[in-house]
């Protein structure tokens, strides 16, 4: 489900750290390090797949453990720690990538045991944030960077960042990428990524943001973004408009563009939104793509168009939803088409619903149902998931 442009996760999660990041110090190395915080959750998922042209479904059950610890600040500087494990439960029949299961549909939520990050802050001169290790970026609506938080194994990313808020209502991320945790425990290649996010939230109706993300050997992408909110009286207007254009960094030099328009409304505890979202094609030869992107959230959520098809993808969708009954339910229709030629890719429906407990408890119930277009194109899914949450 599209979501509005955020300040970025990264910005949003130290914010509270200097001027702009200051935080009450400790007094001592000692203090800062038994005064921290530290916390623990759990995330028991159960997912189904039944895909065609596999000679069996996909039954897989597992849990994923969270333990992180903060410490206080201390002379302007705080680290950070956090590991994760996932472990099968009861089933472990599905194709997770690496076990080599290839008659089940892919589940891609291997076993494994992390640090999930490990990085320090310091709060610099200038509003200013200086952090260095690994460490989850999340820019924007995460189309591009994101952490893929989905599945149990979140993307995290080896990187020196920088975080500055002295201009009046703009951040400024810059992130120097040396290596991608990716979700299945792997690296993509991160010798020298490069990730700079502007953003300038000073319209009463939107923020305007702009970024470039120079992948060595993968791409570069340049872009522009703007999304906001107006209200009327009872009615919010919702909107958003990007742009991107990449350059592949091969010999071939392929390029491609991007570009999403969404318009919505609220209602009475009720949203509504229509978008539709172009994953532009060279000639048929390369599909633009998003290689660091949280991809799950967008072109459906049975996740077939994770990797763009060569002759592009255009995704026209509308959503509905709404908190109305109790909990958040959420329904999306998805119809795919390719941008070069004019293949059909079928369509998908999607729905979502959410309750949260107790201030530390959630049950998720999610499915997803992709039914093929012409020959050749992703072939029919279902996908159904029950997830228990608890955090502490």
């Amino acid at each position: 489900m599209k979501q509005q442009l955020r300040l970025s996760a990264l910005a949003i999660a130290i914010a509270s750290t200097s001027t702009a990041f200051a935080a009450e110090q400790a007094t001592s190395f000692e203090e800062a390090v038994t005064g921290g915080d530290a916390s623990l959750s759990f995330r028991y998922r159960y997912e189904f797949v039944d895909q065609d042209g596999k000679n069996k479904d996909a039954n897989a059950s597992t849990l994923k453990t969270r333990l992180n610890y903060k410490t206080k600040q201390y002379q302007n500087a705080t680290a950070f720690i956090e590991f994760d494990n996932n472990t099968q439960v009861l089933s472990g029949d599905y194709n997770d990538v690496l076990n080599g299961k290839t008659d089940y549909p892919v589940v891609a939520d291997p076993k494994y045991t992390e640090v999930n990050q490990a990085y320090l802050d310091y709060a610099a001169p200038a509003d200013t944030l200086v952090r260095y290790g690994r460490q989850r970026i999340l820019l924007d609506n995460q189309r591009f960077v994101g952490g893929v938080g989905w599945r149990q194994n979140e993307q995290t990313y080896d990187a020196f960042t920088l975080v500055n808020t002295s201009l009046p209502d703009t951040t400024v991320i810059l992130s120097n990428i040396t290596n991608v945790n990716n979700i299945l425990g792997k690296n993509i290649n991160g010798e020298n990524h490069q990730a700079l996010n502007i953003s300038n939230k000073s319209l009463s109706f939107g923020t305007v943001g702009a970024y470039a993300y120079l992948l060595k050997d993968i791409s570069d992408t340049y872009g522009a973004r703007f999304s906001g909110k107006t209200d009327l009286d009872s009615l919010s207007l919702l909107y958003t408009l990007e742009y991107a254009t990449q350059e592949t960094d091969n010999a071939a030099s392929y390029e491609a563009d991007y570009y999403v328009a969404e318009f919505g409304a609220g209602f009475s505890g009720v949203t509504a939104k229509v978008g539709y979202e172009v994953l532009g094609s060279d000639d048929g030869n390369y599909g633009f793509s998003t290689p660091l992107g949280t991809n799950h959230k967008f072109n459906g959520w049975a996740d077939k168009f994770l990797a763009t098809p060569a002759d592009g993808l255009e995704d026209l969708y509308v959503s509905v939803s709404t908190k109305l009954a109790g909990p958040k339910i959420a329904l999306i229709y998805h119809t795919f088409d390719a941008n070069e030629g004019s293949k059909d890719y079928g369509d998908e429906i999607d729905l979502a619903i959410s309750q949260d407990f107790a201030d530390r408890y959630n049950v998720l119930l999610k499915g997803a149902a992709y039914s093929q277009g012409d020959a050749g194109t992703p072939t029919d899914t279902t996908k159904v998931w029950l997830q228990l949450s608890a955090k502490f």
